[in-house]
């Protein structure tokens, strides 16, 4: 069973995130910050790992950075040495007026690339630069290539929650076994 426990603790947050990669979208979530919530319980839901995140701090921006970083730090631990990974994964998602695609690469290479065109400031009770910001610094912990974009869509909850379920889909793809393959998934022979 792949499964990770990280514990981080700084003089501004206290957060720990358990995954288990083989789960069943099971999501127990407390950050504090009602949209964070809602957006990794859906993250959980979709992608089937199992999630557990207690979150607190000073300031809703270093709570939403610190999950991220222990979020991609859990999962990547989960992975091990990664071999037997699928490594890619992608998907499209609609979510009422809202198209979401995404693309994952589990490569130890980081790089995000986020366009999720919202037009407000906020999202309940989310900067929408922190919801950036999340998925930027996810992309640095988790040490992957992640491209997240929203096509079009009216709705700025809307175009979040159909990204985030964008790249659950594609996290699942990216992170479940191949049974055809032995050893690291690159030419290289490690990632």
């Amino acid at each position: 069973m792949r499964e990770s426990e990280y514990y981080r603790r700084t003089s501004e947050t206290e957060v720990r995130v358990k995954v288990r990669l083989e789960g069943s979208g099971i999501a127990n979530i407390h950050t504090g910050i009602l949209f964070l919530d809602h957006m990794l319980k859906s993250l959980s839901a979709h992608s089937l790992i199992d999630m557990s995140v207690e979150a607190s701090g000073d300031l809703s921006h270093h709570i939403i950075e610190d999950v991220a970083i222990c979020l991609g730090e859990a999962i990547r631990r989960a992975l091990g040495d990664m071999s037997g990974i699928r490594r890619f994964g992608y998907a499209i998602v609609p979510m009422d007026c809202s198209l979401a695609f995404a693309a994952i690469d589990i490569s130890n290479r980081p790089y995000p690339k986020i366009d999720l065109k919202l037009e407000g400031k906020r999202i309940e009770d989310m900067p929408c630069e922190d919801i950036y910001h999340f998925l930027e610094t996810l992309t640095n912990s988790l040490r992957a290539n992640i491209h997240v974009w929203v096509e079009y869509g009216l709705n700025d909850h809307h175009k979040v929650e159909a990204a985030f379920k964008a790249l659950a889909l594609s996290l699942r793809q990216a992170v479940s076994a191949d049974p055809s393959r032995i050893g690291a998934p690159s030419s290289k022979g490690v990632l």
